[in-house]
C-alpha cells in the first residue's frame, strides 16, 4: 500500500491537494483538500447589495462573469425585479460566450496535455498529419508545411532546454496512448487556440465594458442600445459581435469536436474509469421567457438518482431541507456544532483552521480529521455532482431532442455504452459537446437581439423597485446560473437597504469538499476510487479524472496564508 501526496495540482483556479492510497496498483481511497482561504461572505455583510456582483465576481479571474450574473440575480429574486428581453439576451450571450472560450481553453490548455505527449509530436510525420487532420476536419490550417512548422517550433523549445508552456509533464509515460502524428497535431490546435480564445471574449468588452470582470448590473445590463450612437451598442459593436460568434462557430465545429473525438478514440478504457458519484444535480440556465419560468431553460434544471434517466427530480434552492452545507471535515466551526447542516441562508463563515502547518507531512486525513477549506453542500444529505456531465444527463433525462440526438449520436461513433457517459471520458465529452450546442444557442440569442432591436426595442434597465426606498425592511433571494463547472447559487438576506447574510454555494465546492458527517465521499474523492495508477512518482491518472471537473477552488473557498504556499509536491510514502 502506497500513499500519494500531490500538491498542489496544477492546470486549475486555485491550491488544491488530492492525497490518494494506492493498493496494488489501484486507488482506494481518496482526501480532495481545498488549501487556500477566502472570506467574501464576511467581506460583503453590511455593504449595499447592489454592489455584491462586483465583489462575487473577483472569486475567480476563469468564470469571470458567472459570479456576477449570480449576484444580480439574487438581488432582483429578492426584491422582485424583472429584466427587459434585452438584458436577458445580452446576458445569456455573455454567458454563452463565456462557455465557448472557457469550454475550448480547458480542453487544450488545462486537460488535453493528460492524454497528449507534446515530446511525441517531434517524431511525427508532417504528412501523415496533414492527411489525418483533412480527413477529421475541413479547417484550412491543415498542410504539411504547416504542421511542419509547428513541428520546429517544438524542437526549438526542446533544443534550449526549455519547453516553456511544455515544461513538467509526464513525457513518456505508458498510459499515453495517441499516435505522434495525432500528438502533433493536438499540440498545433493547442497554440492556435491560445490566439483564438482572446478573440471570443472580446464580447464581453462590447456588453460589458472589459473582460475579465465584466460590468453588470441590478435590473438589466450597463450598455445601451443606439444604432447611431457612437458610445452605445451600435450597427459596427453588433457587426463585430456577429464575426467572434461565426468565428467561435467555425472553430468549435472545425477544430475542438474533431479532435476531441479523435482523442477520444484512443482511450475508450477511460469510458469505465473515473465515473464516482451516482447522482447528477443542474440549476438549469439561458432563460429565453423568463429567469423566473425555469421551464423555458435551454439547459434544464433537475436532479438525476442513481444514474436513472427515467426521472427528473426537482430543486428547490429556497427550501431547507433540501440544500445544506457541511462543516465536519472543514476548517471552519458552527455555533451549533460540527455535525449540522446549515442552509445557506442561516449560513456561517467563521474559520477554524486546527491542522498542521505546510508542508502538511503529518496530516493524516480520515475520519475526524478537518482537512479542507471547502465545505460540504449536499442536498437532502445526498453527494451530487455538478457540471457538463450532470447538464448533459439531465437535458438527455428531461427529453430535450437535441441533446439526445448529439448524445447518441456520439455514443455510436466511438462505438461505446450509454454507461461510458459515467466517466472520466463521459465527462470530458460532455464538456465537448454541450459546447458545440451552446456556440449555436448563441448565434441564437444574437440573432433574436438584433431581431428586437430592429423591431425598435432598446431597453436594457428598468428602474422599477431599484431604489432602496422601496424594498421590504427583510427579505431575501436565491439566484442561481450554471457555470462552466456547474451549479452555483447565490444566498442574499437584506435588512434595511443592506446585506445581513450572504453566502456563495459554488460548483467545486460541491465537487472538491469533503466527506460529511455520513462519511459519504464528494465527487472528486468518489471519482479516484479504482483508477488505476501505472507509475506512483508520476500519477498521470490522477490529473486525468481531477482534470475533467475542471476544478476552481478559487471560488469554492471564497487572502493566501504566505506560509502556505507551496510550489511543487509529489510524495510516495
Amino acid at each position: 500500500m502506497a500513499r500519494i501526496v500531490v500538491d498542489p495540482i496544477t492546470r486549475i483556479e486555485g491550491h488544491l491537494r488530492i492525497e490518494a492510497v494506492v493498493e496494488n496498483g489501484v486507488i482506494v481511497d481518496a482526501f480532495s483538500s481545498g488549501m487556500m482561504v477566502r472570506g467574501l461572505e464576511i467581506i460583503l455583510k453590511g455593504r449595499d447589495p447592489r454592489d455584491a456582483w462586483a465583489f462575487t465576481q473577483r472569486a475567480c479571474g476563469v468564470c469571470t462573469t458567472v459570479h456576477a450574473l449570480a449576484s444580480v440575480r439574487t438581488v432582483e429574486d429578492a426584491i422582485g425585479i424583472s429584466v427587459p428581453r434585452n438584458a436577458e439576451l445580452i446576458r445569456n450571450i455573455m454567458e454563452a460566450a463565456l462557455y465557448v472560450q472557457d469550454h475550448v481553453v480547458h480542453f487544450y490548455h488545462l486537460h488535453a496535455l493528460d492524454w497528449v505527449d507534446v515530446v511525441s509530436a517531434l517524431s511525427a510525420n508532417p504528412q501523415s498529419t496533414s492527411a489525418i487532420a483533412q480527413s477529421i476536419s475541413s479547417w484550412p490550417k491543415s498542410s504539411t508545411g504547416y504542421f511542419r512548422d509547428v513541428q520546429k517550433r517544438i524542437k526549438t523549445f526542446v533544443e534550449s532546454g526549455q519547453l516553456g508552456i511544455f515544461a513538467n509533464g509526464y513525457w513518456g509515460h505508458s498510459a499515453f496512448k495517441l499516435p505522434a502524428e495525432v500528438n502533433l497535431l493536438a499540440v498545433a490546435h493547442y497554440l492556435e487556440a491560445l490566439e483564438w480564445q482572446k478573440e471570443l471574449v472580446k464580447i464581453h468588452a462590447i456588453f460589458g465594458g472589459k473582460n475579465p470582470h465584466p460590468n453588470y448590473l441590478v435590473g438589466g445590463v450597463p450598455c445601451s442600445i443606439n444604432l447611431h450612437e457612437v458610445n452605445a451598442i451600435n450597427s459596427e459593436r453588433l457587426n463585430h459581435v456577429a464575426k467572434l460568434i461565426k468565428d467561435a462557430n467555425t472553430f468549435v465545429n472545425q477544430v475542438y469536436i474533431p479532435d476531441l473525438m479523435a482523442i477520444a478514440g484512443y482511450y475508450k478504457d477511460w469510458g469505465a474509469i473515473g465515473g464516482g458519484l451516482s447522482n447528477y444535480l443542474s440549476y438549469g440556465d439561458f432563460p429565453v421567457n423568463g429567469y423566473n419560468n425555469s421551464d423555458s431553460f435551454k439547459i434544464p434544471r433537475g436532479i438525476i438518482l442513481d444514474r436513472d434517466l427515467s426521472t427528473v427530480h426537482p430543486v428547490d434552492t429556497k427550501n431547507a431541507e433540501e440544500v445544506r452545507e457541511y462543516i465536519k471535515h472543514s476548517w471552519y466551526k458552527y455555533a451549533g456544532g460540527d455535525d449540522v447542516g446549515l442552509h445557506p441562508f442561516e449560513g456561517e463563515t467563521e474559520f477554524n483552521y486546527t491542522g498542521p502547518k505546510p508542508p502538511f507531512d503529518n496530516l493524516q486525513t480520515g475520519e475526524g480529521d478537518k482537512y479542507s477549506w471547502v465545505k460540504t453542500p449536499r442536498w437532502k444529505d445526498k453527494a451530487m455532482e455538478v457540471g457538463p456531465l450532470a447538464r448533459v444527463l439531465v437535458a438527455y433525462a428531461s427529453g430535450s431532442k437535441e441533446v439526445q440526438e448529439i448524445v447518441n449520436s456520439t455514443l455510436k461513433t466511438l462505438d461505446v455504452p450509454v454507461g461510458a457517459l459515467f466517466s472520466t471520458l463521459g465527462r470530458t465529452a460532455a464538456r465537448g459537446l454541450e459546447t458545440k450546442l451552446i456556440v449555436g444557442w448563441l448565434q441564437g440569442f444574437f440573432d433574436d437581439l438584433v431581431a428586437n432591436i430592429k423591431s425598435g426595442d432598446t431597453t436594457t434597465f428598468t428602474r422599477e423597485k431599484w431604489e432602496p426606498s422601496s424594498w421590504p425592511s427583510t427579505c431575501e433571494g436565491v439566484g442561481m446560473t450554471e457555470a462552466p463547472r456547474g451549479a452555483l447559487a447565490h444566498f442574499i438576506k437584506i435588512k434595511d437597504g443592506i446585506i445581513d447574510n450572504y453566502q456563495l454555494v459554488v460548483p467545486t465546492t460541491w465537487n472538491a469538499s469533503p466527506k460529511d458527517p455520513q462519511n459519504q465521499r464528494s465527487s472528486f474523492e468518489a471519482a479516484l476510487i479504482g483508477t488505476p495508477v501505472a507509475n506512483l512518482d508520476q500519477p498521470l491518472e490522477i490529473l486525468r479524472t481531477i482534470h475533467s471537473f475542471d476544478p476552481c477552488l478559487a471560488c469554492a473557498v471564497h487572502l493566501y496564508d504566505p506560509d502556505g504556499k507551496l510550489i511543487h509536491e509529489i510524495k510516495v510514502a
